[in-house]
């Protein structure tokens, strides 16, 4: 079944099944297509909805443990951006050359998890590029239908638990949205065997509200925060903003050395801001 809008009219080129979506979870996705700028969406678009619905649940970035933020990352709007994302060439692509720079490990990754794996697009990717590789999604706010695969594979599950040592952990687009994300990325550290690998994605700028302002100091300083967690930073994700480290220590640094130096990357922000923006001006062509 093709997702039509009212009238008949395609949403997108390729045809889109919504026959495991609930019916409020339907008549919600319709009602933002309405609501949009464009369709098929653009990524500005997305964007301008994921803020409609972020205001419309009354979400406030100073208080990002509220139950409306929670409210907000369990809405339809993040079915919808899922299904945008696999519709998006640029979106795929990002998502490929992630499970490519996996397989191309060999074959010493049995086990990876999606930490905030969402709509499972990036999980399915993996399961289909790296066959032999139990790829596993952790996803707290998931809706049921999300968790449900549009065509089976063996070796794709979701799991309520970091509990495990997992040869590669992969993040995209999460680390922006917490309110802690030292934390997060603590927990991230322990889900990872010695050795392993961890591939994040960040992208600590205000292109929507979501994106928590606090965290926006990471943008300069999350090489330096991994490493306080113990790992070895690697390189770039050729075609994806993700980067590639490996854990070479299971001791992290003490947590108030880790807050300290956090409360002093968000000292130095505004520094790093300012001079990041006047190279800008100087690269900028005459």
């Amino acid at each position: 079944m093709s997702f039509l809008l009212d009238g008949g009219s395609r949403v997108w080129p390729r045809p889109i099944d919504l026959a495991a979506f609930p019916a409020d979870v339907e008549r919600e996705i319709r009602r933002l297509l309405q609501l949009s700028p464009h369709v098929p969406p653009t990524l500005e678009d997305m964007w301008y909805l994921l803020d409609l619905v972020w205001d419309e649940l009354g979400c406030d970035p100073e208080k990002p443990l509220a139950d409306n933020v929670a409210a907000f990352y369990a809405h339809p709007v993040w079915v919808l951006n899922g299904l945008f994302i696999e519709q998006d060439a640029v979106s795929m692509g990002h998502r490929m050359a992630l499970a490519n720079w996996v397989a191309g490990q060999g074959e010493g990754i049995h086990t990876v998890l999606d930490f905030g794996g969402g709509f499972g697009t990036l999980a399915r990717v993996l399961a289909s590029r790296c066959p032999g590789t139990m790829v596993l999604v952790y996803e707290p706010y998931a809706r049921v239908p999300e968790r449900a695969s549009p065509s089976p594979m063996p070796n794709l599950a979701y799991t309520d638990t970091l509990a495990g040592s997992v040869d590669c952990l992969v993040a995209m687009d999460v680390l922006e949205h917490v309110s802690d994300p030292l934390d997060v990325l603590s927990q991230m550290g322990s889900s990872v065997r010695s050795g392993g690998l961890l591939l994040v994605a960040n992208n600590f700028y205000p292109c929507i509200k979501c994106h928590l302002p606090r965290n926006y100091h990471l943008r300069y300083t999350f090489r330096l925060f991994a490493r306080l967690m113990g790992f070895q930073y690697l390189g770039r994700c050729e075609g994806s903003h993700a980067e590639a480290y490996r854990k070479a220590r299971n001791s992290a640094a003490p947590w108030v050395l880790v807050r300290l130096t956090e409360y002093l990357s968000r000292l130095a922000y505004p520094f790093f801001w300012l001079v990041h923006r006047a190279y800008r001006r100087l690269k900028r062509p005459v």
